[in-house]
């Protein structure tokens, strides 16, 4: 080939080359003003695969119903250890044994910050009502656990459990499972106005300054009910919007209806902030309603509100900072953790997905935080499982979703 064919070949390559890079460098320079600008500063996570640490006895959980957090940093789970396919999941269990594997796990399992287990207990006992199918569990400021139950008598109906009733009652224990008192009592009908007993509760949390705490009742109720915490006697309660609350089925939700004036089962969260605000859970109605504490109804927010059957509002957990800046919000419908602004109401990032991976879902149903900025989040249904999230920050996060939060190589 000639020189002067050469050159011009190499000169060509040359600019094709500059032109490729420069086009490269453009795309990227795009791309990254995209991703600025399509990013906003949130709390950032990734999951800690390693936690909890594995159980002993050949324990096994059911489904995953509540969780809570202690003064020192201790996280409380309580599970269903009834929820089990007899012949494939707890096999150590009957006479004869079909296996060496499984045992379900004593009901109240407590793990210390490094996810070692450090006692369990829990399970029906002498002089109190266990629930048929317990549900919630929160720490209080005196370190005592209380636990809910939402559980329904059959329509046949027993001796012990008559038809039309279920859980109707709170337990309180000390730390670690000596019963302090039963509120309420068992197998009582629904009624969403009785200041007696309560109607299948899904959460109880608390406001320890005004010596309260706000009962989510919540699958047979359809109320948020206010405690005198030393008393245990109901203070006031109220509806959807502030209305007093009604027992009359609404039907199935429609995302095309105007707003329903009631709470649909279940109300399934009522947490207090700093500023004297509540924020309800209207699960199966795709919504937060924001009230004083007096039961002043403020606003509200839809999330997902195209979200049918089990609904997309299912827990909320506050950011550890003085202001609590930032909701936690379990959608165990759609799979998704969303970061929201507490103020406005906004969903700034979503974190997580379906799946059977670390940092996927399968039902979150119940989220907490730690006071490092740590959160946690149980599963029911077929999760069954407890998962950590390590707090690395306030940092740029992408707006919109960001999926599975793995750890980065070397974190």
């Amino acid at each position: 080939m000639p020189t002067f064919v050469r050159r011009h070949t190499s000169v060509v390559i040359a600019a094709v080359l500059a032109l490729t890079v420069a086009a490269l460098f453009a795309a990227q320079s795009t791309l990254g003003a995209y991703a600025r600008a399509h990013a906003v500063q949130a709390p950032q996570f990734e999951v800690d695969p390693l936690w909890p640490k594995p159980l002993p006895n050949h324990w096994v959980l059911g489904n995953v119903i509540g969780v809570g957090v202690d003064a020192n940093d201790h996280v409380f789970i309580v599970h269903r250890n009834d929820t089990f396919d007899a012949q494939k999941e707890i096999g150590a269990v009957g006479t004869p044994k079909l296996s060496e594997c499984c045992v379900p796990a004593p009901p109240v399992l407590e793990f210390d910050p490094a996810g070692n287990l450090v006692k369990a207990w829990g399970g029906a006992g002498h002089g109190y009502d266990w629930p048929t199918s317990n549900h919630g569990i929160a720490v209080d400021d005196k370190n005592n656990v209380w636990i809910g139950g939402n559980g329904a008598c059959p329509a046949s109906g027993t001796p012990d459990c008559p038809a039309g009733t279920g859980d109707s009652f709170i337990l309180e224990f000390t730390h670690d499972g000596t019963l302090i008192r039963q509120i309420g009592m068992a197998h009582q009908k629904v009624n969403s106005n009785s200041t007696e007993h309560f109607g299948r509760v899904a959460k109880i949390s608390f406001d320890p300054g005004a010596h309260e705490a706000f009962v989510s009742d919540g699958y047979g109720n359809k109320r948020v009910a206010v405690l005198d915490m030393e008393t245990g006697k109901i203070k006031r309660f109220w509806g959807a919007y502030g209305n007093v609350p009604s027992d009359s089925n609404l039907g199935p939700y429609d995302p095309n209806a105007p707003p329903a004036q009631q709470f649909r089962n279940p109300v399934h969260c009522a947490e207090p902030s700093v500023d004297g605000l509540l924020y309800v859970c209207d699960r199966v109605n795709d919504r937060i309603q924001v009230f004083e504490k007096s039961g002043k109804f403020v606003k509200e927010k839809f999330i997902k509100p195209a979200t049918r059957g089990d609904g997309s509002v299912w827990d909320i957990a506050f950011s550890r900072d003085p202001e609590q800046k930032y909701i936690f919000l379990a959608d165990g419908k759609n799979e998704k953790v969303y970061v929201m602004d507490r103020q406005s109401l906004e969903i700034l990032t979503a974190f997580g997905d379906g799946g059977r991976q670390p940092g996927q879902w399968f039902a979150v149903h119940s989220i907490a935080a730690d006071s490092k900025g740590n959160i946690y989040t149980t599963e029911t249904y077929e999760g069954k499982r407890i998962q950590k999230f390590v707090f690395k920050g306030i940092g740029s996060v992408p707006a919109g979703e960001q999926g599975s939060l793995w750890p980065k190589r070397g974190s």
